[in-house]
């Protein structure tokens, strides 16, 4: 009975060792989007001058999020809200709005502009990216297929870090901006951000170690760069009435 002692004793170190190490291994990329977007990022209304922490760009990246029929979820919807009072303030001249329209009758984009035009922003500044269907790839189309250099993130807090870190690693020069949406929606929040475990994993996957393509990755198209002329030909204001 002795015999067997030490060789159960060497198991259970094994055990644990692999449990450790599998727990390093899940959080490792987490840790290294919180890491590589420490701070790149802002939290809207976080105080009544936030806007002014947010440095200028030429677009935002208003990255999308469920939709019902054509109206955004209410996610979506503070996310538009939040782009729409930085195009106000004059920190970006152009919205570039990426979303999912893989399938019939469900197309983010749209709803994203509809919400936005609705709300006083000129159709002119609005760019619709209509193969977003994942953040890495909205990040590499924003390179690659507008043009983006430089872009301000827009999403909600708990998916903030994973957002600006896969848009750096795509070469971007990005800084974020999060909705902290665990304020009126704290289970929904909480749930998404437990799935932020597996996204981050994925994100690592398809930025680092595969430089995954996007599903669809291209042509090139001008309608950032038409955008970004428009507003500068036009020699108004960023937001009509904002002097």
């Amino acid at each position: 009975m002795y015999d067997r002692l030490p060789l159960s004793r060497q198991v259970l170190r094994r055990l644990y060792q692999g449990a450790v190490l599998l727990s390093v291994l899940a959080i490792a990329p987490l840790t290294w989007a919180w890491l590589s977007s420490s701070g790149h990022t802002a939290v809207a209304g976080s105080s009544p001058r936030w806007v002014a922490e947010v440095p200028e760009a030429p677009a935002a990246l208003v990255l999308g999020a469920a939709v019902f029929g054509d109206q955004p979820s209410s996610m979506l919807a503070r996310r538009l809200d939040i782009s729409a009072e930085l195009y106000r303030a004059g920190k970006v001249k152009a919205l570039l709005l990426s979303g999912d329209n893989g399938r019939a009758g469900y197309d983010e984009p749209t709803a994203m502009r509809d919400y936005l035009l609705a709300r006083g922003v000129p159709g002119d500044a609005l760019v619709l990216d209509y193969a977003g269907f994942d953040t890495w790839d909205s990040c590499v189309r924003a390179r690659d297929v507008f043009g983006a250099t430089r872009v301000t993130v827009v999403t909600q807090l708990f998916h903030l870090p994973r957002a600006v870190t896969l848009c750096r690693t795509a070469g971007l020069e990005a800084f974020g901006v999060g909705d902290d949406s665990s304020r009126q929606w704290a289970a929904l929040t909480y749930g998404y951000a437990a799935r932020e475990f597996l996204a981050s994993a994925k994100g690592f996957a398809d930025s680092v170690l595969l430089d995954s393509a996007p599903v669809f990755p291209g042509p090139r198209e001008t309608t950032l760069d038409a955008a970004l002329r428009s507003a500068a030909g036009q020699g108004r204001p960023p937001y009509p009435g904002n002097g």
